[in-house]
């Protein structure tokens, strides 16, 4: 079995708990306006690995990660769902803890092998980072071009599924922040049984120069930053107690 993967990092502190060596999977079929790794697009862009490879990477770090673990981000690393799977069943032989950034693209709730496949990685999954790109059907195709039914229906999956998770929500300005749009966002987070943590991500703009390079066309040129009060903001109706905005 191989996976394509794009890169390592062997100190994250922003991507699950704890100190984490994170994954970076090669390949994703959105094409979010604010992606910062437009050089993980490509699947066969990456270098290929056996699982057993990558853990052989992640054991030499594994006293220095210590309560900390694995996180496979991406990219959309479940468009390589089958190498996720067998390389959490053998973090978890290993005593690791896993975590997984996705936006749940792939997960088709009306294909029963897409739910068996969700399934089995379930097994070795501790926690799902789950990004949530916007809660309304069309601004979230206007911004990734897909629909956020996968997403909607993965959440559901987890929460059905006992699996603990974190959202998490990039804030843009004039994209993804309005209070009318954060406040639906709350109410579908309040229906769910499992979310820990809810994270809100400040749009940033250090992934422009990977475009130059590339020679693609910057989406959001000339967008700022949010402001430290919006973002407070965001937070303060995303993490509010129910039926407390």
């Amino acid at each position: 079995m191989t996976g394509y993967i794009h890169s390592f990092e062997s100190f994250g502190t922003v991507d699950g708990p704890g100190i984490r060596f994170v994954v970076f999977m090669q390949g994703c079929p959105m094409r979010c306006k604010y992606c910062h790794n437009p050089d993980t697009w490509g699947i066969n862009a990456g270098k290929p690995y056996a699982p057993e490879e990558v853990l052989k990477e992640v054991l030499k770090y594994k006293s220095y990660i210590g309560k900390g673990g694995v996180t496979v981000s991406g990219g959309e690393p479940l468009l390589q769902i089958d190498f996720v799977s067998e390389f959490f069943r053998l973090l978890k032989e290993a005593g690791i803890h896993t975590a997984l950034d996705t936006s749940g693209v792939t997960f088709n709730a009306s294909d029963e092998n897409s739910v068996q496949k969700h399934k089995q990685l379930l097994k070795y999954t501790d926690l799902v980072l789950l990004d949530i790109k916007h809660i309304d059907e069309e601004k979230h195709r206007q911004i990734t071009g897909h629909s956020n039914k996968n997403t909607l229906d993965f959440a559901r999956f987890l929460s059905d599924n006992g699996k603990p998770m974190w959202i998490r929500h990039v804030l843009v300005p004039n994209l993804t922040d309005d209070d009318n749009s954060l406040y639906k966002l709350k109410e579908f987070i309040s229906s769910l049984n499992t979310v820990q943590k809810v994270e809100v991500l400040p749009y940033h703009t250090m992934g422009e120069v990977k475009y130059e390079k590339l020679g693609i066309s910057y989406p959001l040129k000339g967008v700022q930053p949010p402001t430290k009060e919006r973002v407070e903001n965001a937070r303060k109706i995303l993490t509010a107690k129910d039926n407390t905005y």
